[in-house]
């Protein structure tokens, strides 16, 4: 199975060269892996994939699927497409209105100069991977959305592709039919001997079926690296903002140095000891707020602890309650699980608990370094 390596990929619309859709994008996609491409609109993720399948032209760099080079703007090689060895699903289902499920998926088969038996035998395990078995002989316009969409699937791996290119194929589904699907995809990842490779800009798509993440902004590859490690240990701002739901607490801070990991932190009124993992001395120390701290909802713990603010929201779920408190003119978020509801303008305590607390430089956006803090005193 084939590893996909992008070296200095870059993408330009206009000749100008202000603009650049892609730029200087360096990745490796092993053998077998689920990789999604994660950003807001307009931030390069389609293009990308456009560019790894063929039917976008990238303007500088180099291509590789497993051992051939399938575009190098240095040696002018532009493979087709349709030698890519690839499978791409839309948006749009785009099945053919008027042939049943059945010739919707042995249509391309039958393209590629399959024997009748070899097709019968292939149609029929793509039925029975997608479970659509019972659909074989209806119409597109006899199944929902949901049926459409595993018909779409079964019709691309049909031809066993190496690679299966996926851009927002679940965006046109309602929110239960999205978490079926995504499933169902998950599932057929581990069943099949492809490689994934998947645009949205749902974060919890991307954090729930990855293997690894490709976070971009701006043209810009910010954080390539499991889902996870892009939620515990982002490597920016932008990262840790957009990775995770509710989204991170961000508590600007005067940081002073008092140790090669620890620092002294004032915010929110109070003086807090920070204690890192890793070096803090590219911290930028002279300007009034010049550290971020960066707290998950889950490590803000309420109803104990010295800190003080007021019940400013709080969004029951059943399962979970989002509470947003007010302290010191900065709002936290914190996540309180269990069927609880609290009042607004209710006084609450509140503390900043466990390890996974993140320093940032203000100045560069960079993480810096991921601990702890302890309250010493009042500011």
């Amino acid at each position: 199975m084939p590893k996909i390596i992008l070296e200095h990929i870059t993408k330009r619309f206009d000749k100008s060269g202000a603009h650049n859709a892609v730029q200087d994008l360096n990745m490796v996609i092993e053998d077998r892996e689920f990789i999604t491409l994660l950003g807001p609109s307009g931030c390069g993720k389609t293009t990308t994939l456009r560019m790894i399948a063929g039917l976008e032209t990238p303007t500088e760099g180099r291509i590789t699927i497993g051992d051939t080079v399938v575009f190098d703007s240095a040696t002018g090689v532009n493979i087709s497409p349709a030698k890519r060895d690839i499978g791409f699903l839309f948006q749009n289902y785009a099945l053919w209105p008027h042939m049943t499920v059945y010739q919707n998926i042995s249509f391309g088969l039958e393209n590629l100069g399959w024997t009748k038996d070899r097709i019968r035998d292939r149609v029929e395990e793509m039925l029975t991977l997608l479970q659509i078995e019972t659909f074989g002989k209806r119409y597109p316009s006899e199944l929902s959305g949901g049926q459409q969409q595993r018909v779409a699937i079964a019709r691309t791996l049909a031809p066993a592709p190496k690679v299966l290119f996926m851009d927002e194929p679940l965006s046109n589904l309602d929110a239960k039919l999205r978490l079926e699907m995504r499933t169902e995809l998950k599932r057929l990842h581990a069943s099949t001997d492809s490689t994934f490779v998947y645009v949205t800009h749902d974060q919890l798509e991307a954090m729930t079926l990855a293997t690894h993440v490709c976070l971009m902004n701006n043209g810009l590859l910010q954080q390539f690296a499991p889902p996870l490690r892009v939620y515990n240990d982002p490597i920016n701002l932008f990262a840790a903002e957009f990775v995770g739901s509710p989204t991170m607490n961000f508590i600007p801070a005067f940081a002073e140095r008092t140790g090669m990991n620890t620092a002294k932190l004032t915010a929110m009124g109070h003086t807090f000891l920070f204690e890192g993992d890793d070096p803090l001395i590219d911290l930028q120390e002279g300007s009034k707020d010049n550290a971020v701290l960066g707290v998950r909802p889950e490590f803000v713990q309420l109803e104990e602890g010295d800190l003080r603010g007021v019940v400013y929201a709080a969004l029951p779920a059943g399962m979970e309650t989002t509470v947003q408190l007010k302290a010191e003119g900065q709002l936290i978020t914190s996540v309180k699980f269990g069927g609880v509801d609290y009042t607004v303008n209710t006084p609450l305590y509140f503390n900043f608990v466990g390890s996974g607390l993140l320093f940032f430089d203000k100045a560069s956006g960079k993480k810096l370094s991921k601990g702890s803090i302890k309250l010493v005193d009042n500011a």
